[in-house]
């Protein structure tokens, strides 16, 4: 047989070899480093025997592939360590994930001491060095082999294969793992792991399922890579929202008033309303917008007509479901249907559209508690949404307008290079949760398509991602630990309004089915907020900080002029406190510093004879003296156009 390496030469062979011996036949070191083969295009375990012509590529250390199997393989040796420190523990699943590895049981929570001590156990078994060693079993065999060993997780999953099916498994030294994998050829091939943290998950992520511990962790193929990850890590803790908007004192929680109901302080409301009449006056004055204003809840009957009773009841808060005597109501999880009867509340001839309606939206919606954070995944939140009502041949210019709105506002942000697009479509091999049939879905996920081909927005596709009604241009953005959510979307609808009833008159007297795009423009404010601490550490642009300023008198002397100075600030809209402590100056600044403002303004003497402040600024450190309405001045500009300036490179000391 003959095999095509990746360098075009060609191994020939008189029987049949695994791709572990023909990776040592080319060299020793490239078999030291080996962990995996791609056979015709196809990863596949060292352990694979190839018995005839084929391309043969072997996957290194240093490939994105090969350390997923490093990663697959530490996943073997925590499970081990567990069973071994915890031998009640049940194994149910561990794969390799982006940035590393996360092994789920069945056993009661893992503090930071077990971790360590897992860790430590990890290290005797990686340097006991066992083999690894692959077999299958019959499906039958593969039940008894796991209910022996009391793994009921495992059992499960043996019974949902086929009953032909042969069932691989992996041996290392006596830990036996149900595996598809790839995995290394032997323990001591993982040199480079840490364990970073434990939570709560479910059973195949059901909530009615199992509560399990998952330990989280990472590997690499050299200690130097993994410094470097636990380095990033270190710092997204610092920049970590849920840690950092709690100690800037912008948001914060409270048991008895529930998970995924956070509380906005003063700073933090501040900031969103700052983003919401921003947002209101962008969407009126400039593209077009009308406002409504609509109630959070409604009879389960709106419901039923636009489909989310059937489709989407999981994720409501229904009131009154068992009472017989009141009337099943449910608070709203989105708008679209109460601003439908907003447009059905006059006629409208095809001259109205596109018809725009608008609204800041506070919305409900069920979410498990294991899938809750911080800001960015919440039970009550409050988002930029709007409902475009609109003639088929305008679709194509109404989306094109929406893509460039949402990347004004993301540029404006100063966070428009943190993100990418992505079409999200209906799962064809579940069409029950979806309305409309395999036509609808093919010609409205292609009209998406074609309207981000033509602007030049490059995207990736998901399956499963779309809405029930129809598909979805999601924007979306990784958070600080490389988790990715959905910051904007785009949604085109083309099956409510016939549900509604609604339509328009056309230009020839008859009705018209519209379509309808639904769409935000920022997206949800908590989850917006979420994305800005982080982005910025905490130190926003000026326009959107709770407190731009903050006049600091060198005594009590002169703490009337320091209260002329903020007047004048506050006369003309700028966020300024006076600090009159009876503190030293140098405190004052570097408590100041420590608050991420802006600015601050210092004054004394000379300052208050000469109508001038000391400017000391987080983007230039001291920017010397200046007469106060040149200061005025400069920074309502800043302001006004949303400027974003670059921060000083080495902080004063």
């Amino acid at each position: 047989m003959k095999i095509t390496l990746k360098d075009g030469s060609v191994k020939e062979y008189n029987q049949a070899k695994s791709v572990f011996d023909i990776a040592k036949d080319i060299s020793e070191g490239l078999a030291r480093v080996a962990c995996a083969g791609e056979v015709n295009g196809e990863i596949v375990d060292l352990r694979t025997e190839i018995s005839e012509d084929c391309e043969l590529n072997i996957i290194t250390q240093n490939d994105p592939e090969g350390l997923r199997v490093i990663r697959h393989t530490a996943s073997h040796i925590l499970a081990e360590a567990v069973k071994r420190l915890f031998p009640e523990a049940k194994v149910t699943i561990g794969p390799a994930i982006d940035d590393g590895f996360y092994y789920d049981f069945q056993s009661a929570p893992f503090s930071r001491e077990d971790l360590d001590k897992l860790e430590a156990e990890m290290k005797k078994i990686i340097k006991e060095g066992h083999e690894i060693t692959r077999f299958t079993l019959p499906r039958a065999e593969a039940i008894k082999f796991m209910e022996d060993r009391n793994e009921p997780f495992k059992v499960e999953l043996i019974r949902d294969l086929p009953e032909d099916s042969e069932i691989s498994f992996y041996d290392q030294g006596g830990f036996v793992d149900l595996c598809a994998g790839p995995h290394l050829m032997s323990t001591k091939g993982v040199k480079a792991y840490k364990l970073i943290s434990s939570s709560m998950a479910y059973w195949r992520g059901d909530s009615n399922k199992a509560r399990l511990q998952r330990i989280y962790g990472t590997a690499f193929s050299k200690k130097e890579e993994l410094k470097e990850h636990l380095d990033k890590l270190a710092e997204a803790k610092m920049r970590d929202h849920n840690k950092l908007g709690r100690e800037m004192g912008l948001f914060t929680t409270v048991d008895v008033i529930g998970q995924g109901l956070p509380l906005f302080t003063p700073k933090g409301t501040k900031m969103i309303m700052k983003l919401q009449r921003w947002i209101e006056d962008l969407e009126d004055k400039e593209w077009g917008y009308v406002r409504t204003r609509t109630p959070l809840m409604a009879k389960a009957d709106l419901y039923k007509i636009s489909g989310h009773w059937d489709h989407y009841m999981d994720g409501m808060f229904i009131l009154n479901k068992d009472d017989e005597d009141k009337e099943t109501m449910a608070l709203r999880p989105m708008t679209c249907p109460f601003q439908y009867y907003v447009y059905m509340n006059e006629q409208h001839s095809y001259r109205d559209l596109p018809y725009r309606m608008a609204e800041t939206s506070t919305l409900f919606r069920n979410e498990d508690s294991g899938e809750m954070h911080g800001l960015t995944r919440v039970r009550q939140f409050t988002i930029t949404e709007a409902h475009i009502i609109l003639r088929p041949d305008q679709a194509e210019e109404e989306l094109t307008r929406c893509t460039e709105l949402c990347n004004y506002v993301m540029k404006t942000l100063g966070i428009d290079g943190d993100v990418t697009y992505r079409l999200s479509k209906w799962d064809p091999e579940n069409k029950e949760k979806y309305l409309g049939d395999e036509e609808y879905w093919n010609s409205t996920q292609q009209y998406l398509r074609s309207v981000m081909q033509k602007n030049n927005i490059s995207f990736t596709e998901a399956d499963g991602e779309a809405a029930f009604y129809g598909p979805k241009i999601d924007i979306q953005a990784k958070n600080v630990y490389g988790k990715e959510d959905t910051m904007v979307t785009i949604q085109l609808d083309c099956a409510s309004a016939e549900k509604f009833g609604m339509y328009y008159i056309d230009e020839n007297g008859d009705k018209a089915l519209p379509w309808i795009i639904h769409r935000t423009s920022m997206g949800c404010y908590e989850r917006t907020l979420a994305w800005l601490i982080e982005h910025y550490a905490g130190k926003f642009p000026t326009w959107l900080c709770p407190e731009q300023v903050r006049v600091l008198p060198i005594s009590d002397k002169y703490i009337d002029y320091a209260e002329r100075v903020a007047a004048e600030l506050k006369k003309n809209d700028v966020d300024v406190t006076v600090d009159s402590r009876s503190e030293k100056i140098g405190y004052k600044i570097r408590e100041a510093r420590m608050d991420r403002l802006p600015y601050m303004l210092v004054v004394g003497q000379q300052e208050e004879a000469d109508g001038t402040v000391s400017v000391r600024s987080r983007f230039a450190g001291d920017e010397g003296v200046k007469p106060l309405s040149e200061f005025v001045s400069q920074i309502c500009e800043e302001i006004r156009t949303k400027e974003i300036r670059k921060e000083v490179v080495q902080e004063e000391k």
